[in-house]
């Protein structure tokens, strides 16, 4: 049973996690004292791998001195120097997105740099149930019709064969900038013959770029870049166009988030700026979409951005057309903004009530296949009648829930179209080329994928998936593990530590929230049972001399086992808790153990 947890988070109820607590390291004092910063915020540091001083002032004080030469991405000189070309021969650029967040803010980049740096830009994005993801032969063939002379893909076109042959045969160029999976014939990548692939992860002869995790909002962030220098034929860009890639930054947090990419390096420092940026963007489109969230002057973090920003974008590709959510980004007005707004809060709150329904009945099929037993490793499910574009999310919420790989599939007219997530470890996108056999088309990467098949080949795919996970997942990589960054006694964990630990993010996949491992506790007073059902469990707990309050979201069933007096070890995340304009530190209890359980 899934419940809302404040801040729009989901909690599952409590289930059995393997502790991987960090072991403590020897020289965490040592570092503390020359970064002038607590035992615990250096232990956390070295844990995370970062050793020496000043690599931990970087991350402790992002810059955007940090960002890497975007000359460094395979064929990025080569695609900006066509662009630029394009610009200064007023050729109108077409922008070929994707129907996501990160497609539709990785549009929204390259749309306002052509046009800050006085080109002609128009955008053309998919319909995500009648057309699907990626470039397709049509789309490409009408946009040549159109007249189109320079066709740039954003966060799709990896695996766009047959449309770059089109470009190529029309005589119209195509530039590829994506960075997703792309296909391949044994050892041989198999890739798009077009004008330049614009790909952090591209093989070439020059050495590898020092980001291989930029979401498609991050390569043309960067590409941005690139055009701003070969406009200005120098090794900086003008000023104006300085600004605007640090507005900018704003639309890449959103697209990296939401993207679920690793917080880490070059992503982080994108995440870092663009969270502020967000707040005091002069873009009609962001403040519209903050004000629709009732965000409006708060200071933002990615929980609001991968629970409240991004789920208002990405319910448009999903229930309509994203076009709409790239217009409120790119050339749409206050009053225009506003409206596009309004209509995106009311294609969310659709979109969640679908999301319930297809989850129910997703939950009914697990059991009925019995996907849910020992011995199963992956779950694919299918029906008649779900929405393609909601199933993405419920793949989620069944990963969260068995922590399986997911896949759903939604059958219409003989044809399936299947989202999927996945757990660590377990490679998505090459689990399905595992399985192509049975497919009509895939891509995606490490944690999210995209299918087509055909409804008759959906047992041969199931089986087909089933298989390949049974024999790459080990079988602790099905229990959910939780890793605790260091031990920390009650006395530890005051108002300046919970500060500190903030300036370690923002957080997300690759850079989770410290979690810290208090041992050796004990229950001070009856717990209570919080929340409308009674789901969530307050307690107070004790060490020594010290207490703190603790919020428990989904433990309510364990109110019979935690009289005062149980001895527990707790995985916490503390937080500071405002009332009547008093603060006081509380711990958000990620797991519980009773004392002497083993774990």
């Amino acid at each position: 049973m899934w419940q809302e947890a404040p801040g729009g988070r989901r909690r599952n109820m409590h289930q059995p996690k393997r502790w991987n607590v960090a072991a403590p390291d020897a020289g965490a004092r040592e570092l503390a004292e020359r970064l002038k910063t607590s035992p615990l915020i250096a232990q956390i540091l070295l844990g995370r791998g970062m050793r020496e001083p000043a690599e931990c002032q970087d991350f402790l004080r992002p810059s955007l001195k940090c960002l890497h030469d975007p000359a460094g991405i395979p064929n990025l000189t080569k695609a900006a120097e066509r662009i630029a070309r394009a610009i200064r021969d007023g050729e109108k650029i077409v922008i070929y997105g994707d129907y996501d967040v990160d497609g539709i803010t990785a549009t929204a980049i390259l749309w306002h740099a052509v046009r800050v740096l006085g080109g002609r830009a128009a955008f053309y994005i998919p319909h995500r149930i009648e057309e699907g993801y990626g470039i397709s032969d049509e789309a490409i063939g009408q946009l040549c019709d159109g007249g189109a002379k320079l066709i740039v893909s954003v966060d799709c076109g990896i695996t766009a064969m047959e449309p770059a042959k089109i470009a190529r045969d029309r005589g119209v160029d195509l530039i590829v900038t994506d960075h997703h999976e792309w296909h391949e014939s044994g050892a041989a990548a198999l890739l798009p013959d077009c004008y330049a692939i614009v790909h952090p992860r591209l093989p070439h002869e020059g050495p590898a770029y020092a980001n291989a995790s930029l979401c498609g909002a991050g390569v043309v962030f960067k590409l941005a870049w690139g055009i701003g220098l070969a406009i200005s034929g120098a090794n900086r860009v003008s000023e104006t166009f300085r600004a605007f890639l640090i507005e900018a930054t704003a639309l890449a947090a959103l697209g990296t988030i939401a993207d679920v990419v690793p917080l880490v390096g070059e992503n982080r420092v994108l995440a870092h700026f663009g969270l502020s940026g967000l707040k005091q963007s002069k873009l009609v489109g962001i403040k519209a979409l903050i004000e629709s969230a009732g965000l409006t002057g708060q200071k933002l973090d990615s929980v609001h951005v991968g629970f409240l920003l991004a789920p208002r974008l990405n319910a448009c590709g999903r229930m309509g057309h994203a076009r709409l959510a790239v217009e409120m980004m790119t050339s749409a007005d206050q009053a225009k903004a506003g409206e596009i707004a309004v209509y995106l809060e009311t294609q969310n709150r659709a979109r969640q009530a679908i999301e319930r329904r297809i989850l129910g009945e997703a939950v009914a099929q697990v059991t009925e296949l019995g996907l849910d037993k020992d011995g199963s490793c992956a779950i694919v499910l299918a029906q008649e009648g779900w929405h393609a574009g909601v199933i993405g999310i419920v793949a989620s919420r069944i990963v969260d829930r068995y922590h399986r790989p997911a896949i759903m599939i939604a059958l219409s007219n003989g044809q399936g179209q299947g989202s999927g997530r996945s757990i660590f470890g377990f490679h998505l996108a090459r689990a399905l080329q595992a399985c192509g056999e049975h497919l009509e088309g895939y891509g995606g990467h490490e944690m999210a994928a995209g299918l087509r098949l055909k409804t008759e080949n959906l047992d041969g795919f199931r089986h087909a998936f089933c298989e390949h996970a049974k024999c790459s997942i080990r079988p602790e990589m099905l229990i959910p593990e939780i890793h605790l960054d260091c031990l920390a006694d009650l006395a530890q964990v005051t108002e300046a530590l919970v500060t500190d630990l903030k300036r370690l993010g923002p957080f997300g996949h690759g850079n989770r929230k410290p979690v810290l491992c208090c041992r050796g506790l004990e229950v001070a007073a009856p717990p209570r049972r919080v929340g409308p059902s009674g789901e969530h469990l307050q307690l107070h707990v004790r060490q020594g001399q010290h207490s703190l309050k603790c919020i428990a979201f989904g433990y309510g069933q364990l109110l019979d086992n935690l009289t005062p007096g149980t001895p527990i070890d707790l995985a916490v995340e503390p937080t500071i808790n405002e009332f009547n304009g008093r603060s006081s530190v509380e711990l958000e209890i990620r797991d519980l153990q009773f004392a002497g359980v083993p774990n």
